[in-house]
């Protein structure tokens, strides 16, 4: 562990006068495909680590010759203590380095109505979202 400077979070919502970033120093790297990056973000649903990591893209592709080096910041300013031994502090997302090509439709009335069944059905009955359309590994949607 070590420290960014302030300019790392210039312009960020972290910024904070005279705050350094934390830095969580890694000794591992990731390589991933040619024309791929790492989504590093904070580990999904852990609110509760007094820390705060800043989310970001590495073009892992091309930079895989040095470990992975996490931005973070405190959140809990009167921490005191250890992390323990295999708290995450990352979690990382290999992600296509492409230009998506969007596409924007206009709701025709078929659609719209669509629209407005589905939210209904899902306001009124638990589980709609789940039994209709969440995947299931290893089974169709229709099952």
């Amino acid at each position: 562990m070590s420290f960014h400077t302030p300019g790392q979070l210039a312009g960020s919502p972290f910024a904070t006068p005279g705050q350094a970033a934390l830095k969580f120093n890694s000794l591992w790297t990731i390589q991933v495909e040619d024309g791929w990056s790492l989504f590093a973000t904070h580990p999904v649903n852990r609110d509760d680590l007094p820390f705060r990591l800043v989310t970001g893209l590495v073009d892992s592709d091309r930079f895989n010759d040095g470990g992975i080096n996490f931005p973070a910041v405190w959140t809990e300013p009167e921490f005191s203590g250890l992390l323990r031994k295999g708290t995450p502090v990352a979690q990382c997302f290999a992600v296509p380095r492409v230009e998506p090509q969007l596409e924007y439709e206009v709701f025709d009335e078929k659609r719209q109505a669509s629209y407005a069944q589905t939210v209904a059905d899902i306001l009124s009955t638990p589980g709609v979202y789940r039994k209709r359309f969440r995947a299931r590994r290893g089974r169709s949607t229709s099952e």
